[in-house]
């Protein structure tokens, strides 16, 4: 029903000079689509109000209002006469909207209330419209969206989950927002969060993994009080980046989640020694920013301190988890091998307080233009590892764009997992068997089948010498035909 809808707008956004990627796309839209939704609830919540005799005060109020300068109306229909457009447009939303909107951070009584999200979103966003006509036109097919229904909030998460995903594989900067679906889901099955569990992501990203949870979650049969639980007790996240804590707010929202428990803030900040019961969370679900270089004052709030920003957010989930809490983290596979302190470190501190349960080896290509190999590290708090069980995802094709992972390429994983049952894909060690001094975890399938031989030197030359010979024979055969 929308996608024509986000096809007019991508239509109209090819044609504005200040976007020019898709990482700007999914930013501004962000914003128009936030505020539509923003007023969609207040109606909703005015109508409410209405019906049980109380006053509504509204969030957004006075020329503010979508329906006053975005789409005024005149019985229902659009009143092109009060309707901004052109440089007073763009005048408008700069000098006047975002200001507006940007103060209710001041304002607001809390870091947890809709008015300070809408205070942090306007505050580090700008505007990058330069077109008001453009502008003007994003509107109007905007405001034809509506958020009122469970189906038509699920029908936008999917076609705004289709821009994330085409934002991470425009490259680098945009990769870091989106994990593939399939592996998120594949990560929930196995942890399997329960109503009345806290479930956090310190790298929160795109939110993907709060919004597959969310969805994993909610069933039809859900009473009032664990639906309440659902949508205000149990997503946690903080972000580091703008465009990310946007992106992962408004996902959220159209996922069905009214006002987000995502706080803008590097989680890496926090001292891990202070952390305190009360902060901590019944599940962990993450894929944490590789690389990195973390400045040396945010190092100091680590134990084992290293560069690598991967590193320092195990050290944070380690921490942020309740003993008996369960995680799921993505993390690159060098970390299982790498013989630095750091790294060995964190290896014994993992093993040491945790139960490192399960690890899935990704393949290739699994995270479209990252370039690296990763892993996936399924460990729960509070006992010490005794046996780990690994599992080498192979899919049997080369993954890209064209073929990505997908829910049936993980199926047998969710399936083998449950029992830790061994194959040609698995198998088990014990801690004990590892090197006492680097704790080597290297993924090395003692089923698979064995590699052919690499031919020698020598073979080789020979091979090349007589594929010489015989390609001279030919050449000499085709002279004496001319």
């Amino acid at each position: 029903m929308y996608e024509n809808a986000f096809n007019s707008i991508e239509r109209e956004l090819r044609n504005e000079d200040g976007i020019a990627n898709e990482l700007d796309y999914v930013e501004q839209i962000s914003w128009v689509q936030f505020l539509k939704y923003l007023h969609d609830l207040e109606t909703e919540r005015r109508d409410r109000a209405e019906l049980d005799g109380e006053t509504y005060t509204p969030i957004i109020d006075g020329p503010f209002r979508w329906d006053r300068w975005a789409a005024p109306k005149i019985n229902g229909a659009f009143d092109h006469n009060k309707a901004l457009v052109g440089d007073d447009l763009i005048a408008f939303v700069d000098r006047e909207l975002f200001p507006y909107l940007g103060a209710f951070r001041g304002s607001a009584t809390g870091p947890k209330t809709i008015h300070y999200k809408i205070g942090e979103i306007f505050t580090e966003l700008r505007n990058k419209f330069r077109s008001g006509y453009i502008l003007r036109d994003v509107l109007e097919v905007v405001d034809s969206l509506s958020f009122n229904t469970q189906a038509q909030r699920h029908e936008l998460s999917q076609l705004y989950e289709t821009r994330i995903r085409r934002m991470g594989n425009a490259g680098r900067n945009g990769g870091e927002y989106y994990t593939p679906r399939p592996l998120i889901r594949a990560m929930i099955k196995v942890v399997g969060p329960k109503i009345g569990e806290t479930i956090y992501d310190g790298a929160v990203g795109s939110a993907g993994f709060l919004c597959e949870a969310y969805d994993y979650m909610r069933r039809d049969d859900l009473t009032a009080s664990e639906f309440e639980t659902l949508q205000t007790k149990t997503f946690f996240g903080q972000e580091k980046k703008s465009l990310a804590y946007i992106i992962g707010i408004m996902n959220m929202v159209l996922h069905g989640i009214e006002a987000p428990n995502i706080l803008h803030t590097n989680s890496l900040n926090e001292n891990v020694m202070d952390i305190q019961e009360k902060d901590r969370h019944d599940i962990i679900l993450a894929n944490p920013p590789f690389g990195g270089g973390e400045r040396r004052e945010v190092q100091q709030n680590f134990p084992i301190r290293t560069g690598e920003t991967a590193y320092l957010f195990l050290q944070h989930f380690i921490r942020k988890l309740r003993a008996g809490g369960r995680a799921a983290v993505v993390i690159k596979n060098t970390f299982l091998s790498n013989t630095d302190n750091a790294s060995v470190a964190l290896r014994r501190e993992l093993l040491t307080a945790c139960t490192l349960h399960t690890i899935l080896d990704c393949p290739q290509g699994t995270f479209q233009g990252a370039g690296v190999k990763t892993v996936v590290l399924f460990f729960e708090k509070g006992a010490p590892t005794r046996d780990i069980w690994f599992y080498q995802l192979d899919p049997g094709r080369s993954m890209g764009k064209t073929n990505p992972l997908n829910d049936d390429d993980l199926a047998e994983f969710v399936t083998l997992q449950k029992t830790f049952a061994e194959g040609p894909k698995s198998w088990r060690i014990a801690r004990a068997s590892l090197d006492a001094d680097t704790l080597d975890l290297s993924v090395k399938n003692p089923n698979g089948p064995e590699a052919a031989a690499l031919r020698s030197p020598e073979v080789i030359i020979a091979n090349m010498l007589a594929r010489d010979a015989e390609t001279a024979e030919i050449l000499e055969s085709i002279r004496g035909m001319l």
